[in-house]
């Protein structure tokens, strides 16, 4: 069981999104915890029973518990004990959120994640992404565990750096431009399906705002309580469209409480009566809902003739044969239970199928002025491969995971400053991993204006291109792919209308 699915389990079996900081403070333990409360110094024993008392009490009322890493250390090796001895009274049932903000490169981003996963076994992680992605990319290799990102934080300070406005990263109009948090929102959420994101309670406008950016992810919102975040706003401006995606930390409120568990499970139905009481959800940008039925050709930027409508009809039946496209109940990363599934990644192993899609891709890229094409890892990859084969179109691509030996490059193949480059990518959903090879291509000098994806999930990744002034073509949309395969039998009306909602709610 990955993070995310036993943070969900924990979801459903309490009721609740209410996550516990378990933070051993000197000023702040009991008395009744205390042997002496005359004694000069606490000791570890003390706020290990603080602790068993506060796990005990409340973990029928909590979806996850995080102990801050910091207070620990503070006590040398006894802390760390402590630690250790703490986590171990935790159920298992119930996922550890370690708060320990790590944020480094190379070997010392990767012996920060085996401390926090292999020696203390945490289920998650925060952690800082101001040196980037290859800060955290030691931490993805841990592919069951869940990362939060810090985003916009809780602190009066946040706004020195996070409301900094990034003024040429989207190369479009000065009144597009996004803050510094909300690219980091984007950014991280498309380095993986791990990540989450750490936006404070006391600003519900930034985590209104990084909601629309990330409809999906996970927000660990702390600062409910002691810092003044309001447990309503904040879950209004949060809340995802299936009224989970959340985390909400309380830490002092409740270690300080008379009786633990009864200031729990009274936060725990106060977050359960805000979100239950929200009953429209905007969508993050104005988009087409999924329609039932269709007549024509999305509207996104698929400009298939119709004179290749039979090909494009064979590329998806045969897809669903493959087992690419596959329908049924499927748990995402983000903790959401999709109807459906696509993986091109099998596409490898149907060489007659990959050559077919790459066919489809070619009379849109024959309408761009381009130099050049570069591939998405991993599964735009293969299709640009093939893509650029049947076109005799140079090709480049941008590493998942940047070379730390030999040249350490970046971005693999031949090119030179200014070219214009045409990004390949298998399918979009919110368009994260598009914008990061994006943003990768532009540092080194190259003009991306253009992106080509066999499919368009319809969910917001063209409007996200486009505010990095990127334009989107798909070859074909979801709303058209499902009609297609219900034409030919490969799926029923009724997963179609089940489709049809999960998507247009989500």
């Amino acid at each position: 069981m990955n993070f995310y699915e036993k943070l969900v389990k924990a979801i459903e079996h309490n009721e609740s999104l209410l996550c516990i900081g378990l933070d051993p403070v000197a000023g702040l333990i009991p008395d009744r915890y205390r042997a002496n409360q005359y004694a000069p110094q606490i000791t570890t024993d003390e706020y290990l029973a603080w602790h068993q008392a506060i796990i005990a009490e409340t973990c029928t009322s909590v979806c996850a518990y995080k102990p801050n890493i910091a207070f620990y250390e503070a006590m040398g090796a006894q802390g760390m004990n402590l630690l250790r001895k703490t986590m171990e009274l935790i159920p298992a049932e119930i996922p550890v959120i370690l708060d320990a903000k790590r944020g480094d490169i190379g070997s010392t981003a990767s012996a920060y994640a085996a401390a926090c996963f292999e020696e203390l076994h945490a289920d998650a992680v925060t952690l800082s992404p101001y040196l980037g992605r290859d800060s955290i990319a030691p931490f993805m290799d841990y592919e069951d565990k869940g990362l939060f990102i810090l985003c916009h934080t809780s602190n009066p300070g946040a706004g020195d750096f996070q409301l900094l406005e990034i003024a040429d990263w989207s190369q479009l109009d000065r009144e597009s431009n996004w803050p510094l948090y909300l690219h980091v929102a984007s950014q991280a959420t498309g380095w993986s399906p791990q990540v989450g994101l750490v936006v404070g309670a006391t600003f519900p406008d930034a985590m209104r705002a990084v909601r629309q950016v990330a409809p999906n992810a996970f927000i660990l919102a702390p600062g409910i309580g002691t810092q003044g975040g309001d447990l309503e706003s904040t879950i209004e401006a949060g809340i995802r469209s299936d009224r989970s995606g959340m985390i909400i930390n309380a830490s002092r409120s409740i270690a300080t409480a008379p009786s633990h568990g009864d200031a729990a499970n009274a936060l725990r139905i106060a977050i359960n009566k805000a979100r239950e009481s929200i009953s429209t959800f905007a969508p993050a940008r104005p988009q087409q809902p999924l329609a039932a039925k269709s007549t024509t050709v999305s509207s996104t930027t698929s400009t298939v003739e119709e004179s290749k409508q039979s090909e494009l009809e064979k590329i998806c039946i045969e897809l669903a044969e493959l087992g690419a496209i596959k329908f049924g109940a499927f748990t995402l990363a983000s903790g959401m239970t999709s109807p459906f599934y696509i993986d091109l990644r099998l596409v490898v192993s149907r060489p007659t199928l990959l050559k077919q899609i790459a066919a489809a891709y070619t009379p849109l890229l024959s309408e761009l002025t381009y130099d050049r094409i570069a591939g998405v890892p991993y599964a735009g990859l293969p299709i640009a491969v093939a893509l650029a084969t049947h076109t005799n179109v140079p090709m480049l691509y941008t590493r998942k995971e940047r070379k730390e030996h030999g040249l350490g490059k970046d971005v693999e193949g031949d090119w030179h400053p200014g070219e214009r480059v045409v990004v390949i990518e298998d399918v979009i959903t919110s368009g994260g991993s598009i914008l990061d090879s994006v943003l990768r291509l532009r540092a080194l000098g190259l003009i991306v204006e253009d992106a080509i994806v066999l499919i368009d999930r319809e969910h917001n990744g063209e409007e996200r291109l486009q505010l990095a002034g990127v334009r989107l073509h798909s070859v074909i949309g979801l709303s058209d792919l499902l009609h297609i395969l219900v034409e030919s039998g490969h799926l029923n009306e009724d997963k179609l209308e089940e489709i049809i909602r999960f998507v247009n709610e989500s």
